[in-house]
């Protein structure tokens, strides 16, 4: 298969324990040649955690937005892992709500910046829900888990208080789904 822009060279310009930045030469089908910089991070799951025709959703601060914001769980595994998708959306779960589903769902696979970072993430729909005790991490001490009525959560979407481009691109696959009880 021939690809619009070919791979000259790569290189690894920062790493961290959650990222690489990447930059590498390339050639376009022009055959001008160019840079092209990238972050490199492993895919996330993000649960929807569906109960009594509403959902759970998490609150954190976010430091690169200097802001609070609600939105579903999700995460990855640490040290730039990678991992089985439904593993890590159970985890996930269970981790950051203390929720256990009885019922897990793959709903899709969505990209988060395709131009700028090689990271996706898989969506899944948790039904059956147990509560317990979350586990959560250091950079999670602050995070908030709170159920919210569906009317409640689609009026959050509409007037910005969600803002979490996975969340809502999330969502739209519950509408695609008609997943409407739980």
């Amino acid at each position: 298969m021939t690809h619009a822009i070919q791979q000259l060279s790569t290189a690894v310009t920062y790493e961290s324990p959650y990222l690489r930045m990447r930059e590498d030469r390339i050639r376009r089908q022009d055959g001008s040649e160019g840079i092209y910089s990238y972050v490199e991070k492993p895919d996330f799951a993000l649960v929807i955690p569906l109960e009594n025709d509403g959902f759970h959703l998490v609150e954190q601060y976010r430091y690169p937005v200097r802001a609070r914001s609600w939105e579903f769980p999700q995460g990855t595994l640490p040290g730039l892992a990678a991992g089985e998708p439904e593993r890590m959306a159970r985890e996930e779960l269970r981790q950051e709500t203390g929720l256990t589903a009885g019922v897990l769902r793959h709903l899709g696979r969505l990209n988060c910046a395709k131009g700028m970072s090689s990271q996706g993430f898989d969506v899944f729909l948790a039904a059956d829900l147990t509560p317990g005790e979350a586990e959560l991490e250091v950079e999670e001490q602050d995070l908030v888990h709170r159920w919210f009525p569906r009317r409640e959560v689609e009026e959050m979407m509409r007037h910005g208080t969600i803002t979490d481009a996975a969340s809502l691109a999330a969502y739209t696959l519950i509408l695609l789904d008609g997943a409407t009880t739980g």
